[in-house]
């Protein structure tokens, strides 16, 4: 399956709906149950997109090749050398095809061209093919490098020599 994966405001129209299919999964999996529509209400206001804006970021939208969204990624600037990905998401109809590493790597080029050396992120232990997909491209689990209430795994990969 091929997909075009290009960068789009993060306040559009299908960023916002497939940041919402993104929360809906993810709360919904945190609860063990579907997520109602007032946790992901609060999800969302939990998890502004600041950041995923050039010049410090960039917000990365995957489409199919009929042209349907399934799947994106966000990028942005820590500080000057570290970058952190997050929002990596793909459509339940388009996972175990490759997508999730295509959204990674896009984003790493991304997280090059902002100055980036290196790249964050974090996620849950409930988010096992997640877990699987970072170590599978290279990233190391690392010590917690914010104490946010959602993030128990931490990880970082060098993307070039500083």
């Amino acid at each position: 399956m091929t997909w075009t994966i290009v960068p789009t405001p993060v306040g559009g129209p299908a960023a916002v709906a497939v940041f919402r299919a993104y929360l809906a999964d993810i709360v919904s999996r945190y609860h063990g149950r579907p997520a109602t529509d007032s946790e992901v209400e609060a999800a969302a206001a939990d998890a502004p997109g600041d950041g995923l804006a050039p010049p410090h970021g960039t917000f990365l939208l995957a489409r199919d090749s009929e042209g349907a969204v399934v799947g994106c990624a966000g990028v942005r600037l820590m500080d000057a050398k570290i970058a952190e990905l997050t929002r990596v998401w793909t459509a339940p109809c388009a996972r175990g095809r490759g997508l999730g590493s295509a959204l990674v790597a896009e984003a790493e080029q991304a997280a090059v061209r902002l100055g980036a050396s290196a790249v964050r992120l974090d996620t849950r232990h409930d988010l096992t093919e997640a877990r699987r997909l970072y170590a599978r491209l290279g990233y190391a689990e690392i010590a917690p490098y914010h104490d946010g209430p959602y993030a128990d795994h931490f990880f970082e990969k060098r993307l070039l020599d500083d």
